[in-house]
């Protein structure tokens, strides 16, 4: 279980197609603490360290995840949001985030607002329903507040103090991220369902 809240940008090391895809990942981590078998999110996708060194893990990314994530676009060099699962006591300061990615959103429009950036997020129709206004969704690993929304268009208001800390200071139009919805969300309807 995770927050939402960023805590390191890795970057992707290598790339290496066995059975499942395996990726090193150079993080800023004390890797010292991190254990085998810990989860991290990386982009939002809860993995496991399945291998360890100073100032890096590997993690297995099975063919289940790939298909549903940014994770089939990965190369080596590029960025990525890190977050080490929730430990009882830390503080809960974005939204439960279980690291179990719905699908994929794509920027369809972006445009200063302030000192923040209005991005405009396209959800697959089949997730679309799950986001409200005011709800909470994690892109990318990121919890974000929903403002609007507009069918299948959803607007995030990015501060700059997201954009320093995440890897959303180098977003662009037409970028694909990885969608989580509301926990909340997918169990209300899922009683709706029942109702």
């Amino acid at each position: 279980m995770f927050t939402g809240i960023i805590t390191d940008i890795g970057r992707i090391d290598r790339l290496e197609k066995r059975g499942d895809l395996r990726a090193r990942i150079v993080t800023g981590y004390d890797t010292g603490g991190i254990e085998i078998g810990a989860s991290i999110a990386c982009d939002g996708i809860c993995l496991t360290a399945v291998a360890l060194g100073e100032g890096w893990f590997d993690v297995d990314i099975s063919a289940e995840s790939v298909g549903v994530t940014t994770a089939q676009f990965w190369q080596a060099g590029q960025r990525i949001n890190l977050e080490r699962a929730l430990k009882v006591g830390d503080e809960l300061g974005g939204h439960i985030v279980s690291g179990h990615v719905d699908g994929m959103a794509e920027i369809v429009a972006m445009r200063p607002e302030g000192d923040s950036t209005r991005m405009t997020f396209r959800a697959p129709e089949a997730l679309a329903r799950f986001i409200a206004p005011k709800g909470s969704v994690a892109l990318n690993g990121t919890s974000l507040t929903v403002n609007e929304v507009e069918g299948r268009d959803f607007g995030v208001n990015m501060i700059p103090h997201t954009q320093e800390v995440t890897t959303w200071g180098a977003a662009q139009v037409g970028d694909r991220v990885n969608l989580e919805i509301d926990t909340l969300a997918r169990y209300v309807a899922r009683l709706q369902e029942w109702g």
